[in-house]
């Protein structure tokens, strides 16, 4: 029975992983950081912030994780 509760559990905690590293787009990702897309959109070309975005062909993509990073350092200063 303790063996079933720890696969449980290290399913609850893959799952919350999961969505965290969930992939979102420019837009949304901007609403996320309360910025505009075209802010982000200049962040990543002139490498002002490292947000990690991701290309999937035209399409770029941020990881939900990459942006609670950028906010925690964000909040350090």
């Amino acid at each position: 029975m303790i063996i079933f509760l720890i696969r449980v559990d290290s399913y609850e905690e893959e799952a919350m992983q999961t969505k965290d590293d969930s992939l979102i787009d420019r837009r949304e990702a901007a609403k996320y950081l309360s910025v505009s897309p075209g802010t982000l959109a200049v962040w990543d070309c002139t490498k002002r912030y490292d947000l990690k975005p991701r290309k999937i062909g035209r399409a770029v993509r941020y990881r939900r994780s990459d942006l609670d990073k950028f906010i925690e350092q964000q909040l350090r200063r």
